[in-house]
């Protein structure tokens, strides 16, 4: 079968086709395979994806010369055991030409990064970094934190390694260079100054404490601190404090005062002794026991914004130099690279990923691995914090398998679970109610499979607790049946089948949960009810309820109860913030939102005009063409909004 299409991000036309192969489960099968697509492989630069009898991607690669490349696989004796039960599952193959061989190393990135391949080095983490965001295309531009795509102009600066040192910068900005934070919205309906101002926090230019020439003094101060040039926002800030002093205008030298002391404390909270390096991202790479960690550092103007440890997952009998270099490919899909990326070892391809990251940049990317000076310093403190995480993490590692073969015994489970789902649900005397699931495994909390179920069943009584958890595992259990029906499949949204099922409530909760695997014709799920004990938990004597009827108890020291007693815990935690954000979305709501058409300044002007949105509800069509700001044909539509139900 042929076919010929251009992959994603690249113009020029490149060939893409697919070669099927027989299915019979061996070695020789996957051998023939192969053998069959080379017959039509040309010897272009490329990308492959190895694919089994279903159809599921294997391995993704890249190859100089794809004939070549994708022949050394039919010489079994000379590959890796790993490689060798690769081909042994082989039945097809697609393959991807591309211009040259940086293009394809992209290619292989994004190709990895999409399916997942069990072959390939994956970087476990895939979640965005955070920047900071100044916006380009306002009269009164907005400080914010940003995630995801870049569709607003402006200037972005990152990445920074986590949410928390991104909110810490953000407030200490704001006391900087007193600039907005807030909404659009928020900024065109003010009439007086928020509490922002108040604390020193913004310059106000909602109601005009400052021109447009001022406020875009302040956002080029921050522009030139936020690329580095801290140093010159510095040494201006104290010029204007002294003249003010001099001309004794004693309260603008208290503003600036105070700006000089937060600017003070960005740089003691974020420096980091890199003279002359400018923006650099440190990289090092330290592996024990099979498992490796890679530290990454990331220096923007001489400033600390943060590190992050990352542990790629199908590592086993890969060189750690093609382990950093696969991660590098992947991280560098979505994050910009610095213009200096330092790394500790030599990588097989480190002219290539030089190219191609300078090719993604649009400007020269320089990799390198530096011998001595400030850079090699802070290659070998990077190189320190690898092994330190690496070796929390294996010590969490071996507590946590220990924990999960506990849990396996106590709950007669076959082998210790690889995935746990725990449900809860919450709300106030029925009403905004969700659910919830969290999900563990053996590396801890997988917080991007969590998932939030607004009940919306209108036969679930308002605080029927049991209605409500059968809603929420027919829905999951139902999708899972029809996504994913075998037991080693994956859904749409990532979601396996769990090996334990944990549910926050006692004989009744198991006895609606057990009722809806029935309805649905599954039977080998293990499910348990987590109920509180005797004096209701407060001694810590949780009561396991088990689908067979029998009840457990645990010695109240025993380390798998308090592992047992933290799932739980981490369940009501998402389950009532979850509930909390639906209240508080609802509290802030207006009869008003649900009415077409009606915007922000429509639905002010008819709240002033009859004070409430009951009234609004209740007006006549004549009082409604009354409102200010309202034609004719708004007020009909409210009106027919209204009294057409």
């Amino acid at each position: 079968m042929t076919g010929y299409g251009p992959p994603t991000r690249f113009n020029e036309e490149q060939a893409t086709f697919t070669v099927r192969g027989s299915d019979p489960p061996d070695l020789d099968a996957g051998v023939a395979a192969i053998r069959n697509v080379l017959k039509t492989l040309p010897p272009a630069p490329g990308v492959y994806r190895m694919q089994d009898a279903k159809g599921d991607v294997l391995y993704v690669g890249k190859a100089r010369a794809l004939k070549a490349r994708v022949a050394n696989y039919t010489q079994v004796r000379n590959l890796p055991k790993r490689l060798q039960r690769m081909v042994s599952q082989c039945r097809g193959m697609t393959v991807v030409t591309t211009n040259n061989e940086a293009e394809a190393l992209l290619l292989e990135a994004q190709l990895i990064k999409r399916y997942r391949p069990p072959y390939n080095v994956l970087l476990r983490d895939d979640k965005s970094f955070p920047f900071i965001l100044l916006r380009g295309d306002q009269a009164f531009p907005r400080i914010q934190k940003h995630r995801g795509a870049r569709r607003h102009q402006g200037d972005y600066f990152g990445p920074f390694a986590s949410a928390g040192s991104v909110n810490n910068t953000l407030n200490a900005l704001q006391k900087l260079f007193l600039l907005r934070s807030c909404t659009d919205g928020f900024f065109k309906t003010r009439d007086r100054p928020c509490l922002l101002y108040q604390i020193k926090r913004c310059s106000a230019p909602c109601v005009g404490r400052i021109d447009q020439g001022g406020y875009a003094g302040l956002v080029d101060e921050a522009r030139q601190f936020l690329a580095g040039k801290a140093t010159q926002v510095q040494a201006k800030l104290g010029a204007e404090m002294s003249e003010a002093a001099e001309a004794m205008d004693y309260e603008r030298a208290v503003v600036l005062r105070d700006r000089l002391k937060a600017l003070t404390f960005i740089q003691g909270s974020q420096f980091i002794n890199a003279d002359g390096i400018g923006d650099a991202d440190i990289f090092a790479l330290a592996s024990k026991d099979g498992v490796v960690g890679i530290e990454a550092f990331f220096i923007r103007g001489g400033q600390n914004w943060g590190h992050r440890s990352f542990f790629p997952g199908h590592v086993a009998d890969v060189p750690e130099a093609d382990v950093l270099q696969s991660f590098l490919t992947q991280f560098y899909e979505e994050v910009p690279p610095a213009r200096t990326i330092f790394i500790d070892r030599v990588l097989p391809d480190q002219a290539l990923l030089a190219e191609a990251l300078a090719a993604q940049a649009g400007r020269k990317v320089a990799l390198g691995t530096p011998q001595r000076g400030t850079r090699r310093r802070l290659l070998d403190q990077a190189k320190r914090n690898a092994a330190e995480s690496l070796d929390r993490r294996l010590a969490e590692s071996t507590t946590q398998a220990k924990l999960l073969r506990e849990v396996a015994e106590l709950f007669d489970l076959p082998e210790p679970p690889d995935r746990i789902e725990i449900y809860d649900n919450s709300h106030i005397q029925g009403t905004n109610a969700v659910g919830a699931m969290v999900v563990a495994g053996p590396e801890g909390f997988r917080k991007g499979q969590y998932r939030k179920f607004n009940i919306r069943n209108k036969d679930t009584v308002p605080g029927d607790d049991f209605a409500m958890m059968r809603e929420v595992l027919t829905r999951r259990f139902a999708r899972q049946l029809e996504e994913a029906p075998d037991r080693d499949a994956t859904g749409r949204d990532g979601q396996t089948w769990p090996d334990l099922v944990l549910l926050d409530g006692g004989k009744g909760q198991l006895s609606a949960a057990r009722a809806v695997l029935e309805d649905l014709g599954i039977e080998d799920v293990c499910m348990v009810g987590v109920a509180k004990g005797p004096d209701h938990g407060r001694d810590g004597r949780e009561v396991f309820h088990l689908m067979d009827g029998r009840e457990r108890m645990l010695p109240v020291n025993a380390p798998v109860l308090f592992y047992l007693q933290r799932l739980r815990d981490e369940v009501h935690r998402f389950a009532i913030g979850a509930h909390r954000e639906k209240r508080a979305r609802a509290i802030g709501a207006s009869p008003l939102d649900e009415v077409p058409g009606i915007g922000p300044a429509r639905k002010k002007a008819l709240l002033m005009h009859f004070g409430t949105g009951r009234a609004v509800r209740n007006a006549s069509l004549e009082d409604l063409q009354q409102a200010p700001g309202v034609s004719a044909a708004v007020a009909q539509q409210v009106y027919d909004f209204y009294h057409s139900r």
